[in-house]
């Protein structure tokens, strides 16, 4: 187990590269077997089952990084996933393959896709319902809505798309020395918007703390685009001056030099964040003219088997704070019973609690 801390500086994560894991040869052309000889990529994503592929020589690696998520830096980065020949549809397998033996995917979005495609599609990331995975706009910090997030890199742009990171509880840490104030602001509710992709009997808002802390352990709740996107919303309380402050000072602090960590993801790349300890950011990018090469990822959400227990006030937005609990994501407007009954399963299969 790494005796690391989700407390890091750039120089500590620069000079200890243990978060980083790198697939053999033969681990790495047994996920690409793996994937083909389960069948067609291109059948519904969730038919697949956990038992679909076999990845007994990939899984102690895979296994490894995923307990550096949870114990360690709180970020992992695994190498040498097969890319040369891969089709993108071989590749999104793939990543669902990983998916499948290490949690229970959830829904990201209002279309209530369990994977999706990180590519730019025109959108406008600062709309009311804008999302900053399918735009090309640098991305504000922030975590996902699950345990962890994956991101597969097939293929990277030319120019910009650089992967940033920062520990959430080495910034809190720096507010509480030298802006008390700030910090306890950042303890007190902030409303999120859900930006249009809250289910039938979801408000489309809710207010949680950016920072708080269970068992010595800071977990954040931070994506300023919701945050802007809810005081426009019809009754939802205003944030005071001294909240306003607190949330721009504590970006700043994110973005010091000494505390903003940045990686060039390369395909073939798997990156692995915890989504309650670690914050993450893109930089715009300028990409391939050509369709074939334009910058794609595919990213998957995961519900965790060893998850921990989520502070209460995490409950409104996860559906429950109880751990190795299928937790987390945005049902959308399509949560039907093929999703219901994908969530059963895959739960059954590794071992949780279903929702």
């Amino acid at each position: 187990m790494s005796k690391t801390s989700p407390a890091w500086t750039v120089a500590e994560v620069e000079t200890d590269r243990s978060w980083t894991y790198r697939l053999s040869d033969a681990e790495s052309a047994e996920l690409l077997a793996a994937v083909r000889a389960a069948g067609d990529p291109n059948r519904p994503i969730l038919d697949w089952k956990r038992d679909d592929f076999a990845l007994a020589k990939s899984a102690p690696v895979l296994a490894a990084a995923f307990r550096e998520v949870r114990d360690g830096r709180g970020m992992a980065l695994v190498k040498n996933l097969p890319r040369a020949g891969v089709t993108p549809a071989e590749f999104r397998l793939m990543t669902w393959a990983i998916g499948l033996h290490f949690g229970v995917a959830r829904p990201q979005n209002r279309a209530s896709d369990y994977i999706t495609e990180v590519k730019d599609a025109g959108h406008a990331y600062r709309s009311p319902t804008g999302r900053g995975y399918n735009s090309k706009a640098e991305l504000d910090f922030h975590v996902d809505g699950s345990d962890v997030v994956l991101l597969s890199c097939f293929n990277q742009a030319p120019v910009g798309g650089m992967s940033m990171c920062a520990s959430a509880a080495t910034a809190f840490e720096v507010v509480k020395a030298e802006r008390p104030d700030y910090a306890q602001a950042l303890t007190t509710d902030y409303t999120f918007s859900r930006n249009g992709e809250q289910s039938e009997g979801e408000e489309p808002w809710y207010a949680a703390p950016v920072c708080t802390t269970r068992d010595d352990r800071v977990f954040c709740k931070w994506n300023r685009n919701r945050v802007q996107n809810a005081q426009k919303i019809e009754g939802v309380p205003q944030l005071s001056s001294l909240q306003r402050e607190a949330m721009e000072y504590f970006d700043l602090v994110l973005r010091r030099p000494e505390n903003m960590f940045c990686m060039h993801l390369e395909p073939g790349d798997l990156q692995i964040l915890c989504n309650q300890t670690m914050l993450h950011s893109r930089t715009s990018f300028e990409d391939h003219a050509d369709e074939a090469q334009k910058r794609t990822l595919y990213r998957l959400w995961l519900a965790r088997p060893d998850s921990r227990r989520l502070p209460d006030s995490w409950a409104v937005f996860y559906g429950t704070a109880e751990p190795g609990t299928v937790r987390g994501g945005m049902k959308g407007h399509h949560y039907d019973d093929v999703r219901r009954n994908f969530d059963t399963r895959q739960a059954k299969a590794v071992g949780m609690k279903a929702a």
